[in-house]
């Protein structure tokens, strides 16, 4: 069977890397990129925060190339849209004939619908291969699968800030308030992907300060060794 290649979008967190795993375990399709959004002037991926050279040593243990899509800091959906596009033509000069892209989504439907239309209006084909999932129970099989990752980005309106550096587990899942998602789909937290079946080594990395951002968002830093 030949298998259709496919463009991932990638967080550099915990839902775009089970998504990774999820889709190499299918002979239908190949992921070939990793489509990343990065801030100009931070180096860093776009909400998440993740440094540049810890994204790179996330594509070198997954194996796979990241093509870096460069967004202005503080930039309006227009913005992002057109950085977006361009990211897609990148990918697709790099490998002709690619229309397929595939995100981490877990079970909201307006972000869904949103990028649907988009894709759509760019000539590009979503696939969503974790949607739908019960995420009490797709945290547990992430974390019972071999996934390390790290909340490296807390949102300290829906989640108090010392949940920021903590370490993506059992315990964790444990102390989450009621009402906050085991996978943090409605945005309370970002996480940074540093091992698991996705990867072929662990990523090196220590954890550095935590800083507040905008009043609200508690941003760890993790650097990598």
């Amino acid at each position: 069977m030949t298998r259709t290649p496919i463009l991932l979008s990638w967080s550099g967190g915990k839902d775009a890397a089970w998504t990774l795993h999820a889709l190499r375990q299918r002979d239908d399709v190949e992921v070939v990129g990793l489509l990343t959004t990065l801030t100009e002037g931070y180096d860093r991926v776009a909400m998440q925060g993740i440094r540049r050279d810890v994204l790179q040593a996330q594509a070198r243990a997954a194996g796979i190339p990241v093509i870096e899509a460069w967004m202005p800091q503080r930039a309006d959906n227009d913005t992002y849209e057109r950085v977006f596009a361009q990211g897609l033509e990148d990918a697709r000069s790099r490998f002709p004939g690619l229309r397929d892209i595939a995100f981490g989504d877990l079970f909201l439907e307006d972000i869904r619908a949103y990028r649907d239309a988009l894709c759509a209006q760019l000539g590009w084909t979503p696939h969503y291969p974790l949607f739908g999932s019960d995420t009490t129970q797709l945290a547990r099989e992430m974390i019972d699968g071999g996934l390390r990752a790290w909340l490296c980005c807390v949102d300290t309106t829906q989640l108090g800030d010392a949940f920021a550096g903590r370490a993506f587990d059992a315990a964790l899942l444990r102390d989450l308030p009621a009402g906050v998602d085991p996978c943090g789909e409605r945005g309370e937290f970002h996480t940074l992907a540093a091992a698991g079946p996705m990867f072929n080594e662990p990523l090196q990395v220590r954890r550095g300060e935590t800083v507040l951002r905008d009043g609200r968002f508690a941003y760890t830093d993790f650097i990598g060794d």
